[in-house]
């Protein structure tokens, strides 16, 4: 018989789990810019992906092999919970003079180990519906839902609450505070979770395969390598607005037209429809695969993105507010068309010995590699193109900031073309072994 409770528990670790990251990571770029940390941003969010090219991997090795899933969810949640606190106690009292030689290494341990806990949730999550008698399938996806809804909560905690001053979370440290509050509360739930027991195994594994890195050999396919090399291209693009949007938008409040306008006053509000956008864009992706096939759904999703950055470029928190709405209302199609259909595609096209290699080359091959490279790029377009400027004794980042957007839309329409021209979708259903 099942035990209903089950999915319930699952709900609040989901929940958990992405109210964690969206504490700051829609925000966090609005605060360093205030800071004086304008020109570091991209680091900071090129950290996620560095470390997502080597820890997920390392820590499902513990969790696989060493450890119970859950102690190692929590013991992960326990020591970025206390990283993120530990920068958002120094930024407490190190105002105004915050070194970024000391914050970065405090975030980056915290990202460090917050990142492969978002594959490890999942595995948790898998491991006890499974011993449970649920369909993973069809079971699964409902509650990863409850993760989107608690990132969208937690984006807007962070933009309605104020601190003492009165000054909204999502422009100080207390985002961080929050984000490691919520941590240490998921490292003690996961605690009381069902037990994930360790598989023993008597099989030798090399080192290579236990990290997946037999699943480069799918490169020798060209179909496949073309994808790989394309979901690097668009990998790019995935982290810019996470990073820019939100310091991009507050910046309007140092425009005397747009100071008081709603959108320039709660950024992270305006931010949180894309993740809305998200969550139904997920519900189009079955019947667009059938149709359309897996290169046209890319291409969709590769125009989603021009028309995301471009919108940002030409619209304005005041009569052009309706084009940073559409702009988020795009950002769900541009996101799951792209992440969730390039997986589905990962998943039919290679063989079960390979499989779950190739997912994580995928994931390494965007979130890794191409973040990484966007963010740093980014921020070279633009601390080109911006400057700080104190208005009324708050620092915004000011400047051209079209002219950055429309070179992100100018990359992605390049990007969109090129993949039009050499990926090559064939008609066939065989599938791509590991070698």
């Amino acid at each position: 018989m099942k035990n209903k409770s089950v999915r319930i528990r699952l709900v609040v670790m989901n929940f958990l789990q992405f109210a964690i990251w969206g504490a700051y990571l829609t925000s966090m770029g609005n605060y360093l810019g205030k800071a004086g940390l304008a020109d570091h941003i991209g680091w900071f969010y090129s950290m996620q992906g560095i470390v997502s090219i080597f820890m997920p991997a390392l820590i499902g090795i513990i969790a696989d092999k060493f450890i119970p899933a859950q102690k190692v969810l929590s013991i992960c949640h326990g020591i970025a919970g206390a990283a993120m606190l530990a920068a958002g106690y120094y930024c407490m009292n190190a105002e105004p003079g915050i070194s970024f030689g000391v914050l970065f290494p405090l975030y980056g341990l915290s990202v460090a180990f917050f990142m492969p806990t978002i594959a490890l949730s999942n595995s948790v999550a898998y491991n006890i519906l499974e011993s449970n008698g649920y369909d993973t399938v069809k079971d699964f996806p409902p509650i990863r839902v409850f993760g989107t809804i608690g990132f969208i909560c937690s984006m807007l905690f962070v933009n309605f609450m104020k601190d003492p001053d009165g000054v909204q979370f999502q422009s100080t440290y207390w985002q961080f505070i929050t984000s490691g509050i919520l941590g240490l509360v998921l490292m003690l739930y996961a605690l009381t979770l069902q037990n994930c027991p360790v598989k023993a195994s008597k099989d030798r594994k090399s080192l290579s395969d236990a990290l997946g890195l037999k699943a480069f050999t799918l490169f020798k396919n060209r179909q496949m390598a073309t994808f790989f090399i394309f979901s690097m291209l668009l990998g790019v693009a995935l982290q810019i607005t996470n990073g820019y949007a939100n310091p991009f938008i507050t910046s309007f409040k140092a425009i005397p037209e747009y100071a008081g306008t709603f959108g320039a006053e709660n950024a992270n509000a305006l931010i949180s429809i894309s993740q809305v956008s998200e969550t139904l864009g997920i519900l189009l992706i079955p019947v667009c695969l059938r149709r359309l096939g897996i290169k046209k759904v890319m291409l969709i999703a590769m125009i989603a993105w021009v028309f995301r950055f471009g919108l940002f470029g030409a619209g304005n928190p005041g009569p052009g507010v309706w084009m940073f709405i559409l702009s988020m209302i795009v950002y769900g199609v541009a996101f799951d068309f792209f992440n969730i259909s390039g997986s589905l595609y990962v998943n039919e096209k290679t063989t079960e010995d390979i499989r779950s290699s190739a997912q994580g080359l995928f994931m390494l091959m965007t979130n890794g590699i191409g973040a990484s490279i966007g963010m740093i790029g980014a921020q070279a377009v633009v601390n080109h193109f911006t400057c700080p400027a104190e208005v009324g004794g708050i620092f915004y980042t000011v400047g051209n900031w079209s002219a950055a957007w429309y070179i992100f839309a100018g990359y992605s329409l390049l990007v969109a073309v090129l993949f039009a021209i050499f990926f090559r979708e064939t008609a066939d259903s065989k599938t791509v072994k590991g070698r």
